[in-house]
């Protein structure tokens, strides 16, 4: 596999610690980082975090509409690490980006684990519930901006993951271990059969609550403890690292 030209511009060092286990997250639909926070802080644990934010945020940038696309461009990102990563992690867009990379990087390596975080594989598991309810978070975050130049990048980046997530139909399977921690949702049946056609090694835990709450101070201790279970019984880097 040919490494693409690595753009180390999206690339955002989160926390870098000594251990075994080395964590990518990647942006979901929006393309900042922030409210992986919590996560990256227990990720810190076991060793170094790097985050991938979107492209379109920033003066002079275009942002992607093509998850074959960002999968592509992430690919040069994480090759480029010192190490690759052992966990790819990621929410909503984020999860399915994290899956197409974890498959694209066991072509010719050992396949990381991956942690999707209430993520759809395609477009008609989401249902229209989900994405008309981005639509409004898209639009309220926007709003806080104040308008502006900031806030124009904002919606057009958004509004672009939003086309991307709409026409992708993830077909990739994984090889590597992976937990899906599922919201509440109408669609969450049809959710985890889809993933667990694609996943040879899948865990799936619930949370209480719907997509856009999951980071609630409420609801992040249970998704946190997920992970830590998760970590602690399939990546052995984890194991050998556990406090």
């Amino acid at each position: 596999m040919t490494a693409p030209t690595c753009d180390t511009r999206l690339l955002v060092l989160l926390a870098q610690r000594p251990g075994p286990l080395d964590s990518l997250l990647i942006h979901p639909a929006g393309g900042g980082l922030a409210q992986y926070l919590g996560v990256a802080s227990r990720l810190a644990r076991h060793g170094t975090v790097h985050g991938i934010r979107a492209d379109g945020l920033l003066a002079g940038e275009e942002p992607d509409d093509s998850v074959p696309e960002m999968t592509r461009r992430y690919l040069g990102l994480v090759t480029g690490l010192p190490r690759r990563p052992n966990l790819l992690v990621g929410w909503s867009l984020g999860g399915v980006i994290a899956w197409e990379l974890a498959a694209r990087l066991a072509e010719d390596g050992p396949a990381p684990a991956v942690v999707l975080i209430d993520s759809f594989p395609e477009r008609e598991s989401a249902g229209d519930t989900v994405r008309a309810d981005l639509l409004s978070a898209v639009e309220r975050s926007v709003a806080t901006l104040g308008g502006g130049r900031d806030s124009a990048r904002a919606r057009a980046t958004a509004l672009a993951h939003i086309r991307a997530g709409a026409a992708h139909r993830t077909e990739a399977r994984g090889a590597g271990p992976a937990l899906l921690v599922a919201c509440e949702s109408e669609h969450r049946a049809r959710q985890i059969d889809r993933w667990r056609s694609l996943a040879g090694r899948l865990a799936v835990r619930h949370l209480a609550c719907g997509h856009f709450e999951v980071f609630d101070p409420a609801h992040q201790s249970a998704l946190l403890g997920h992970l830590d279970e998760f970590l602690t019984r399939t990546t052995p880097a984890a194991q050998e690292y556990a406090r």
